[in-house]
C-alpha cells in the first residue's frame, strides 16, 4: 500500500501543529479523520511517527527523518499541479505548429497575433517548411498542428478543410499576357516557366495541369520556395501559377495575378493533426481562434 498526498499533508499538519485539534482545524476535517489518515500511514512506513508528551503529539527519530521527505514531497507535488494547472488555464505551454510557406507568409501572421493576444503566456514552436515536411513533423510528434493542402496519403492523420484554394497565373507587369483578365495554361506554356522544385505536391499538380492542357511547360528555372519565385517573375525571368494563397503576397512584388483555367486547379487547405488521442490546451484554443477568424 502507498501513502497518499492526503495521508502525507496530515502528516505534516500534525508535526508542525503538535496537536490533533490544531491540524485539523487547520486542514478542515475532523480529528478522527485526521487519526485514520496517520493511523494508516503509519502501517504503510512499517512503524509509529508520533510518540505523546502529555497532550502533545512528538515526533520519533523517524518520523523527524520521514518529515522532511514528506515536505520535499508534497512542494513537488504542489509545484507539479500547480504546472499542469497553468497549461490548463493557458498560462504557460507550447503551441508547436508545422505550416507551409504559403500559409505562413498569407494567412498565418494574423492568426498568430490573435492568438498572442488571447493567451500572451503561450510559447510559440513555428515549422515553416514544405507540405511533405509538414505531414512528417506532425506524425512524428515535433508538431502538433499542421497547416497544408490535404496531402494524397494522410498517413494515419486527420484532416480538418480551412478553404478551397485556386490556382493562379502570376506575370510580371508589361508582359504581353498582362492585358488580359484571364488565362488559360497553355498561355503560359508559350513563355519561359518558373516552378517549384521537382518532388513537391505544386510542381506534381502544375505538371497535371500542364498536361490536361496539351501543352508542355517551358521550364526555365525552379525554387523551393513560393517567395523565390515571386521575386524571380519580378526580376522579369519568366512568368508562373501558384495557389491564391499567395496572391497578396505576389501582388506585394508588383505582379499581376489573373484566374486560371483549363483547366481550374483546386486544392483544399485544411489543420492536419493525429487522429488519435487529446490535444494539448494551446493546440485546441488556437483552433478555436482559426474558427473564429476564417470563413
Amino acid at each position: 500500500m502507498s501513502a497518499t498526498i492526503k495521508q502525507l499533508r496530515a502528516f505534516v499538519a500534525v508535526a508542525r501543529n503538535r496537536s490533533l485539534a490544531q491540524a485539523s482545524a487547520q486542514l478542515h476535517t475532523s480529528q478522527p479523520a485526521l487519526s485514520v489518515a496517520i493511523r494508516n500511514l503509519e502501517e504503510t512506513t512499517g512503524g509509529p511517527l508520533f510518540s505523546r508528551d502529555g497532550r502533545q503529539l512528538i515526533l520519533t527519530p523517524e518520523g523527524r527523518d520521514f518529515l522532511v521527505r514528506a515536505e520535499q514531497l508534497l512542494h513537488s507535488w504542489d509545484q507539479s499541479l500547480d504546472a499542469i494547472q497553468q497549461r490548463f488555464r493557458l498560462e504557460r505551454g507550447q503551441l508547436l505548429l508545422a505550416v507551409i510557406p504559403a500559409f505562413t507568409s498569407n494567412r498565418l501572421p494574423d492568426l498568430l497575433a490573435h492568438f498572442h493576444r488571447e493567451n500572451p503566456k503561450i510559447n510559440i514552436v513555428l515549422e515553416d517548411i514544405v507540405m511533405e515536411g509538414v505531414v512528417r513533423s506532425v506524425q512524428e510528434g515535433r508538431a502538433e498542428l499542421g497547416i497544408s493542402f490535404r496531402p494524397e496519403d494522410l498517413g494515419g492523420l486527420a484532416f480538418i478543410p480551412l478553404e478551397r484554394d485556386r490556382f493562379i497565373a502570376v506575370i510580371p507587369p508589361e508582359h504581353p499576357l498582362s492585358g488580359k483578365s484571364a488565362l488559360h495554361w497553355r498561355d503560359l506554356a508559350a513563355y519561359p516557366f518558373i516552378s517549384m522544385n521537382r518532388g513537391s505536391a505544386v510542381r506534381r499538380w502544375t505538371e497535371q495541369a500542364f498536361a490536361q492542357s496539351g501543352k508542355v511547360a517551358r521550364y526555365l528555372c525552379e525554387a523551393n520556395q513560393l517567395s523565390t519565385i515571386g521575386r524571380l517573375i519580378r526580376a522579369r525571368m519568366g512568368v508562373s501559377a501558384v495557389p491564391s494563397l499567395c496572391e497578396t503576397q505576389m501582388q506585394e512584388y508588383g505582379l499581376h495575378c489573373l484566374p486560371l483555367s483549363a483547366p481550374v486547379v483546386y486544392q483544399e487547405v485544411g489543420i492536419l493533426l493525429k487522429s488519435r488521442g487529446t490535444l494539448s490546451a494551446a493546440a485546441s484554443a488556437f483552433l478555436q481562434t482559426i474558427d473564429r477568424n476564417t470563413e
